[in-house]
């Protein structure tokens, strides 16, 4: 059986069968097939020397091997459109997807089963012989939403890489990208109708190093923003990977950046606003957003700009964040309290809700779904709004209950800040204590909801904050390798949690570790921190003891 990640729901490999070898194969691409074929071009052929030509019309060519790629779009009613078959002979290799996210799902375990270095950039051995055992793969997943946050508010992440994030979780077989790109500490994505956001928005003096409780500080101002191409062609490059992303824009809380560059959108009654900056902390900042018209209109002129940048097709999702606003300058507001009483809403609760129907509505009316954290519970849900469940699973399970759409993201169970172990040379160690074994016993579908309601649940996502993890290899130790657990577990179809074969994903990550090798990740190692990898002496926040189950 081949050592693959994620596991796939059917394989047969057949050694006495024989095997086929790969020498300079051509390429002849069905069909509807052409963009996993410029990306098997570029990227296997820069790692094989293959040129991959197509057959000529009517040529035939005795003992040179074949790759087909054929798209069988009939298959998609009964497996799924993201589904693929995979078939070894001696005389080639054929991949056939009910769609092109399939196809390309295909190619990606053609490159698994070549071997790691198969994910190098350029052939290590040049004029070697790739060489496959006879046999066949039918495969699919179990969630139609996988996906990852990368938080790029705290500590930003270039351009490059995104992409190369991208390119990672979609050799994964993952499927969403969820960028976080504004909050108290930074905004991301320019606007150009409203130019300070990133000029004054996405910039702050310094950075804490470490958990805010550490005395440490980086003096380093630190900062930056993705332009509108950015963006374009961040979404363009996912898009031909079939990664969705997901943007979001945080209201009514985590916007003290946003205020620092417009004083006026905040509580200007209670707080002098022109004096605030960009935060330079970690945590939750009591500056929020004023619960006006004004305010409104200045955030839809934001997200116009933002559908423009992600389309509909790529981005149905947009999210508003709506987690851990304070209300306590909405309290202190006089403004804040006439327009509860104008509203006729439940309180402060009341007007975080408003700020959620709103934008839920406005996105409606444009072809989009509203996505929020599962704060936007609170003071009732907008109707079309699908929840990201993080605090726990009960937010889910209500929502879903009620017939909400549901990702589930349980900080217990699926952040990938939290630290990977209790041993002290944990770099900065956050939270709770999450394995590899962990992550994969992680099940989305808690067993106490109904058939109907879990019906409800698109999927999970692993949640990656960057408060402590200020560089992209920093970022690399926390997701890997738990990432690769964590698609097998939206992927692929596992027994419960209790009784999944960890011995066996452990044993076939030997392989995958060389994957990551020849990827150029930074994982944590399953030893523990390399020396280079530890921060000796900056504080984080361990919490002990198992996770509640919440």
């Amino acid at each position: 059986m081949p050592e693959l990640i994620p596991q796939p729901r059917y394989a047969r490999f057949v050694r006495e069968a024989g095997e086929c070898v790969l020498d300079d194969p051509l390429l002849d691409a069905g069909p509807g097939t052409g963009g996993t074929a410029r990306w098997l071009r570029r990227e296997l052929g820069a790692a094989t020397g293959w040129e991959l030509p197509g057959p000529a019309a009517g040529e035939v060519r005795d003992g040179r091997p074949v790759i087909r790629l054929a798209l069988r779009p009939e298959r998609a009613r009964t497996a799924g459109a993201e589904s693929y078959e995979l078939h070894v002979t001696q005389r080639g290799v054929l991949l056939e997807g009910a769609g092109p996210a399939g196809l390309f799902y295909a190619v990606q375990t053609l490159r698994q089963l070549l071997g790691p270095e198969a994910h190098r950039r350029a052939p290590t051995a040049p004029g070697r012989a790739w060489r496959l055992p006879v046999g066949g793969i039918l495969d699919g997943p179990r969630f139609g939403w996988r996906g990852m946050m990368l938080d790029v508010a705290r500590h930003f992440m270039p351009k490059d890489g995104v992409l190369r994030y991208i390119d990672l979780i979609a050799a994964h077989k993952l499927n969403v990208l969820h960028l976080h790109l504004t909050d108290d500490q930074g905004w991301r994505v320019e606007i150009k109708r409203h130019p300070r956001l990133t000029e004054v928005g996405a910039w702050r003096p310094r950075s804490r190093w470490g958990h805010r409780a550490s005395p440490l500080w980086n003096e380093t101002p630190h900062g930056g923003f993705y332009t509108q191409d950015d963006i374009r062609e961040i979404v363009a490059y996912a898009a031909e990977r079939h990664v969705r992303v997901v943007p979001e824009i945080d209201v009514p809380g985590h916007s003290q950046a946003a205020i620092a560059a417009y004083p006026e959108l905040g509580n200007t009654d209670v707080v002098d606003t022109a004096a605030l900056r960009v935060w330079d902390d970690w945590g939750v900042s009591e500056n929020v957003l004023a619960p006006t018209e004004a305010v409104l209109r200045f955030y839809e002129g934001v997200f116009e700009e933002l559908l423009e940048l992600f389309p509909a097709d790529v981005s149905p999702f947009v999210h508003v964040g709506g987690d851990e606003c304070p209300k306590a300058q909405w309290r202190a507001s006089t403004a804040a309290q006439e327009r509860i009483r104008q509203l006729g809403v439940d309180g402060e609760d009341g007007l975080q809700s408003w700020f959620i129907r709103h934008f839920d509505g406005w996105l409606e009316e444009r072809g989009r779904r509203l996505i929020g954290w599962d704060e936007i519970l609170e003071g009732g849900l907008a109707p079309g709004a699908a929840v990201s469940s993080w605090r726990g699973y009960a937010g889910g399970i209500a929502a879903a209950e009620a017939g909400h759409d549901v990702v589930m993201c349980p900080e217990q169970r699926v952040y990938l800040d939290h630290r990977q172990a209790g041993g002290p040379e944990e770099p900065v160690p956050i939270g709770y204590v999450r394995s590899l074994e962990d992550v994969y016993r992680f099940e989305p579908v808690p067993p106490e909801l109904s058939a109907r309601a879990a019906a409800h649940v698109l999927g999970a996502q692993a949640n990656v904050w960057t408060e402590v993890t200020e560089t992209r290899s920093r970022v690399d130790y926390q997701v890997f390798p738990r990432l690769a657990a964590f698609a097998e577990v939206v992927w692929s179809q596992l027994p419960e949690p209790a009784e999944r074969d960890y011995a066996g994903f452990e044993a076939r990550m030997g392989p995958h570790y060389r994957r990551l090798d020849a990827l150029g990740v930074d994982y944590r190692p399953p030893g523990g921190p390399l020396p280079w990898q530890r921060r000796p002496g900056v504080l984080g926040r361990p919490v002990e003891g198992e996770p509640p189950n919440v």
